[in-house]
């Protein structure tokens, strides 16, 4: 049983046990405040929500090692996350006691990250500080978790944010535009909607090319540079079987043809047989075929030996500057222009293409690997051209109706005219 005791100094001590019986003091000024105080207590004990007052002394830096220590997660999710957490997380907090961090200075804390990050940099930064908070009180070290209904920056779609590539522009402008080594690996994404690491991760012994089908069963995980493959899709409907269309069929013929296999069999090297890495692709081949296919900037020749090089910043703003050669000028408009097609717009172009091609929802859903068929159509679908026009003609039949006559003004009596 808990009691208050007066100090030789004239303060007041309340005694308790803990949950696991230790015996617990604290120091009041008045008998009042430590009455409550132990009042308080002993009912959270007898509740089981007991949490000891100086166990929130503990550093949130030295709580937060210990929780992305126990953390199960890929390892392409710890390296994302522990870069933010390192950079903006801890940064904000790493030496103060977590029992001391209110809702107000968390709200303050995302507040200040939004004048710097983007809205889903933010977000991510006050889960994982959420998380966190959220372990210290499964563990009996602060009573509720500050950061809960913190108020983040809204979610906007920017004008690039919704970058499609039709079928066409992909069979008679990208494709010819990238080089002979990695052109079936695009007409891979294009036209099975893949993600980067299924397609990196793809090996013979999964493509049926008589049947035209692809069995997605392994991924290959890039982190620091280092590319490793994982024997199962991001999910349980990741593992799937994807048809592929004639024109896959025919690039991966000629690819298998042209370049030998990896050490295990896979499907796309680099020029030294090794894996392929995003960074590098991304820069040195995807970039600069966009540009060669007139999908990102300009590069026109002048005159002979000069080439000019056109494109757009950051702030919309245009550039122009000559060069000696084509390929240099390639690679200034793919290394300096804004925006352009992304890789991983090939998968959100191929499910486009699907439904609006009148595939069933369900069977979208299936060959892009969701879990739900909410997925496919709130991420992975957009506008495709023709929209317009197909809504009207919905409601083109409405347009035959005969005209709807308007009822005649009623003509007012003498007697309410001056009235």
């Amino acid at each position: 049983m808990g009691h208050v005791v007066k100090t030789p100094a004239g303060t007041y001590r309340a005694n308790w046990r803990d949950a696991a019986g230790r015996q617990k003091a604290k120091t009041f000024r008045t008998k009042k405040e430590a009455s409550l105080f132990l009042a308080e207590t002993e009912a959270s004990v007898a509740r089981g929500t007991y949490v000891d007052p100086h166990a929130g002394r503990i550093r949130f830096g030295e709580y937060a090692d210990r929780w992305l220590t126990a953390r199960n997660t890929q390892r392409s999710t710890s390296a994302r996350d522990l870069s933010l957490m390192r950079n903006h997380v801890l940064a904000a907090w790493a030496t103060t006691p977590i029992g001391k961090v209110d809702h107000l200075a968390v709200q303050r804390w995302v507040t200040d990250l939004g004048t710097r990050l983007s809205p889903a940099s933010v977000s991510k930064c006050h889960q994982l500080a959420s998380l966190v908070f959220k372990a210290a009180v499964r563990d009996r070290l602060i009573a509720v978790n500050p950061a809960v209904d913190v108020r983040l920056p809204s979610l906007r779609r920017k004008d690039n944010d919704e970058r499609i590539i039709r079928p066409d522009e992909l069979i008679m402008r990208l494709l010819p535009a990238t080089p002979a080594r990695y052109r079936a690996l695009v007409a891979l994404a294009g036209g099975t909607g893949l993600r980067w690491g299924e397609c990196v991760g793809l090996r013979w012994d999964a493509v049926d090319l008589d049947a035209a089908l692809v069995r997605v069963v392994r991924v290959a995980v890039e982190v620091a540079g280092a590319v490793s493959v994982k024997p199962f899709p991001k999910s349980r409907a990741g593992r799937r079987t994807v048809p592929l269309p004639s024109f896959v069929v025919e690039l991966l013929r000629a690819h298998r043809e042209a370049y030998p296999p990896g050490p295990s069999g896979e499907v796309f090297t680099n020029i030294a047989g090794g894996p392929v890495r995003r960074t590098l692709f991304r820069a040195r081949v995807w970039r600069p075929a966009l540009v060669r296919a007139g999908l990102l900037g300009t590069v026109v020749e002048t005159a002979p030996d000069k080439w000019q090089a056109r494109w757009l910043d950051g702030e919309g703003l245009e550039w122009l500057a000559d060069f000696a050669t084509e390929r240099e000028a390639v690679a200034q408009v793919a290394a300096k222009a804004h925006g352009g097609l992304r890789f991983h717009d090939l998968r959100h172009s191929y499910a486009t293409h699907l439904v609006s091609s009148g595939v069933p929802v369900n069977d979208v859903q299936r060959v892009m690997g969701h879990e739900q068929a909410s997925t496919t159509l709130n991420l992975y679908t957009h506008g495709s051209d023709g929209q317009d026009a197909r809504v009207r003609n919905a409601l083109a039949d409405f347009l035959l109706t005969p005209e709807i006559k308007k009822p005649a003004r009623e003509r007012r009596k003498p007697s309410e005219e001056g009235s």
